[in-house]
């Protein structure tokens, strides 16, 4: 596994998106509403579309890539610069841990939405299949610190494991992470 194998993952930045279920995207584009995929996301089965949703909330609103497959929930992901942006207070959640959350409203093509939940600042994870948490020692929900190295190098605390089948070893941050340490997709941090 190389330098991997020593400690080392591949960061991925994130920008803001939608996970829409089948209701969601039924009302936002229309019943039987084939969507067009873009491209392949770097995590295994998982994928952009070509479309966009706008997210409203009290303060403004923003254009969101909707990523697939569709999931049981819908949810928002921003930044918390984002989520500021257009007056949502931002609360940082794990992918699916949804209770508690914020809402907004959903715009598409065919339609609108008023979610009463789902909108979340993604928390910081690492993504790893169940053959490379075993190489370094690690299992699903592990919390890490990772080292960005650099001109304005910083330690990423709290950082979730997220280990498993459908995943592949990479650290997803988001703009505001990235560019307050000059990460970019691709960069290399170190487990610390």
């Amino acid at each position: 596994m190389g330098a991997r194998g020593e400690g080392f993952v591949p960061a991925a930045v994130s920008n803001r998106h939608v996970h829409l279920d089948q209701a969601a995207a039924d009302a936002l584009f229309g019943a039987g509403y084939k969507f067009n995929k873009l491209k392949d996301l770097s995590q295994p089965g998982q994928y952009a579309f070509e479309e966009v949703v706008t997210i409203e909330g009290p303060k403004g609103r923003l254009k969101l890539r909707v990523l697939g497959p569709l999931r049981d929930n819908t949810q928002a992901e921003l930044s918390v610069t984002d989520a500021r942006g257009i007056g949502i207070v931002p609360v940082v959640r794990l992918s699916g841990e949804l209770k508690g959350t914020p809402g907004a409203t959903l715009e598409g093509p065919a339609g609108s939405i008023k979610l009463s939940s789902g909108v979340i600042v993604a928390a910081r994870h690492l993504h790893i299949s169940a053959e490379q948490a075993a190489i370094f020692g690690l299992k699903d929900k592990d919390v890490v610190r990772l080292l960005a190295g650099g001109e304005r190098g910083a330690v990423l605390e709290r950082v979730v494991v997220r280990a498993g089948s459908g995943h592949e070893l990479e650290l997803h941050i988001d703009f505001d992470e990235a560019n307050c340490a000059l990460i970019n997709t691709g960069d290399i941090l170190k487990i610390v």
